[in-house]
């Protein structure tokens, strides 16, 4: 049975709350970026500084600040080797941040043989397998001209950011599979690529070494690798987790099932069940149970790799959105006779805990119970999720259920503007008077109308609207397809006193007129602050590379200012171009205009304007570049 049960209890930590965003893992490692050592001796291109600006509009136009934290590919010297890391991948998940300079190319190499692509692809409106994002093609002499590279993969769509800004990659990897005698058994495959939060990869095969790849054989493992000979480029928050092939599994599943109403799982130790049943999957499958029931699984928990485990546990009959006075259900999780955690109604019927376990075997046992069942919660499954060392996060022996197929239903800006009405998330709170307009050139925007608010923008493919029009389009959301860059949501226009004047989080004055729609398809929004009448557009030009915000103000009013933009912070570049938040995103000023640059209370950045005044009318027009 088991061998060891060490220190089962140590780290204990439970996680339990009403409502969980997403569920909670185990930390990353962290390659150090405050010196060198995680790397492989290498040429003396690649350098740490402590920041780093390539201009936007020059090829080759980067300058560095001192310091460390970010690693840099000059390409300035003679050097232009690649760099590899000291640590040696089979299965892996990476996430990074990276910029490009304009014009420039390299690439990141799972176990250097596999490549994603870094390219400066902003505003490439056809990706192929050489733009950012692509899984690399592989190339053979022996094929016929035209066909020597094969199996490039670009990607789904192009949510590249411009030159000089930082942009994310997150990589699920799954290295290839030999047998005993060496031999390969399975391919190497891209489990998913996200850039910039966008999925632009799932399941995807790689036969062998993409080209260029510095290693051309394959093995179980081998170095993260950074191409160095083809392009400047930064990269910067560079954490992975690193997997084993053993797996976690849960096997030995017994069900002892009871009827009836109960007020606590402890009931059970007095109760004959009414029946029991080997099972092979987590569910409460006894014949006829559908309410009113309780239940108790017993099994086997194979445990590969001694350290720290997570434990996620999700009874899903209890939704996060309940009366806790009204309890339908709860559950406990008990590992060789141990207590790991409960659940109850108050849970949302989720929880989570942390628990050091020695390798091993050892008896699992899972009780819970269920007095109601509500009609937007029937489900009887029971998601039990485990990760640890050297082991993916994983569900264990989960029900595969084929349900109703819903094909995406989606609105996409082809050669004209778009708009579409519909409620928008927004920081995580719910939009209901909202218009997102879709430009051709892939930038798109959404605008609150009730309240004249600037809530987001993004790059890449307009919007899904199912949740709106599939059924009865209960939450009514319009999701954007593309990259979101999500603005702070307050007015764009305000009255101040003076330019220290704090900014408001909404307008008293602020009356909605509607909008017109221009000869290009695109709303002109209309609103009155207080005697002010304000006439607000945005266009997308420089094929899309560029939003254009202009408003027009009659008449010009004393004391009126533009919020262009908040963040962490805000660099001045030159060329009228200022860094916003982390060199999130750009906005660039036409002509000599000067803002305000202050510090809020909350000890971040604003951006304001003055509304200018010519010929009894004020005007204002900045650029979006991201």
């Amino acid at each position: 049975m088991q061998r060891h049960f060490c220190c089962l209890l140590l780290c204990l930590l439970l996680y339990a709350g009403s409502t969980w965003a997403q569920n909670p893992e185990l930390p990353y490692t962290t390659i150090n970026l405050q010196n060198l050592n995680d790397f492989k001796p290498t040429g003396s291109n690649w350098k740490l500084v402590g920041d780093v600006f390539y201009d936007l509009n020059k090829i080759g136009g980067g300058n560095t600040k001192s310091g460390s934290g970010i690693l840099v590919n000059d390409f300035s010297g003679k050097s232009k080797d690649h760099l590899a890391t000291k640590m040696e991948h089979g299965d892996l998940e990476l996430e990074l941040d990276f910029m490009m300079d304009k014009g420039a190319r390299s690439g990141i190499f799972l176990q250097g043989r596999y490549e994603i692509q870094l390219f400066d692809s902003w505003g490439v409106k056809d990706p192929k397998s050489t733009d950012c994002g692509a899984i690399a093609q592989r190339w053979d002499e022996n094929r016929p001209e035209g066909r020597k590279g094969y199996e490039g993969h670009p990607p789904a769509q192009n949510v590249s950011k411009a030159p000089g800004l930082w942009q994310h990659y997150a990589i699920v990897f799954r290295a290839p599979r030999f047998n005993e005698k060496g031999e390969k058994v399975a391919n190497a495959r891209f489990i998913k690529v996200v850039q910039n939060g966008v999925t632009i990869h799932e399941n995807v095969e790689v036969t062998g070494p993409t080209q260029g790849a510095p290693l051309q054989d394959e093995k179980p493992t081998g170095p993260l690798m950074i191409e160095g000979d083809r392009g400047p480029v930064a990269l910067r928050n560079i954490n992975y987790k690193s997997y084993g092939i053993e797996p976690v599994t849960l096997t030995k599943l017994r069900l002892s099932a009871y009827d009836g109403k109960f007020k606590s799982v402890d009931e059970l130790k007095a109760l004959t069940p009414k029946r029991e049943m080997d099972i092979d999957v987590l569910a409460h499958q006894a014949p006829g149970s559908r309410d009113n029931f309780a239940g108790k699984i017993t099994g086997t928990i194979h445990i590969p790799r001694s350290g720290e485990y997570l434990f996620n546990l999700n009874l899903r009959w209890i939704p996060a959105e309940v009366n806790p006075k009204v309890r339908n259900g709860a559950g406990e999780l008990k590992i060789a006779g141990k207590k790991i955690f409960g659940i109850d109604t108050e849970d949302g019927g989720k929880a989570s805990t942390k628990v050091n376990l020695e390798a091993g075997d050892y008896p699992i046992e899972l009780s819970y119970y269920k007095n109601f069942g509500l009609w937007y919660a029937r489900s009887n499954d029971i998601l039990l999720a485990v990760e640890g060392p050297g082991v993916q996060y994983t569900t264990l022996n989960q029900i595969i259920r084929v349900e109703d197929p819903v094909s995406e239903i989606s609105v996409l800006a082809k050669s004209d503007p778009v708009m579409q009405r519909g409620f928008v998330n927004h920081h995580g709170k719910k939009h209901t008077h909202t218009i997102s307009v879709g430009e051709p050139g892939y930038a798109n925007y959404s605008v609150d109308l009730q309240k004249g608010e600037f809530l987001q923008i993004w790059r890449g493919d307009f919007l899904e609207t199912t949740p709106m029009w599939h059924g009865r389009g209960e939450t009514q959301l319009s999701v954007p397809m593309g990259s979101v860059i999500e603005l702070s949501g307050k007015p764009s226009l305000a009255f101040l006193s003076d330019k220290n004047t704090v900014w408001p989080d909404s307008n008293a004055t602020y009356n909605n007129l509607g909008y017109d729609v221009d000869q290009a398809g695109r709303p002109i929004f209309k609103y009155t602050l207080g005697t002010a009448n304000v006439r607000e557009s945005l266009a997308a030009t420089d094929e899309g590379r560029k939003l254009s915000h202009t408003f027009t103000v009659t008449p010009a009013t004393e004391g009126i200012w533009c919020r262009v933009a908040e963040g962490s912070d805000i660099v001045q570049l030159g060329n009228g171009l200022y860094a916003i938040n982390d060199k999130q995103y750009f906005i660039e000023l036409p002509g000599k205009e000067k803002p305000v640059i202050r510090t809020t209370s909350t000890n971040t950045k604003e951006l304001l304007l003055p509304i200018g005044a010519k010929n009894n009318a004020g005007n204002v027009t900045y650029s979006i570049i991201w």
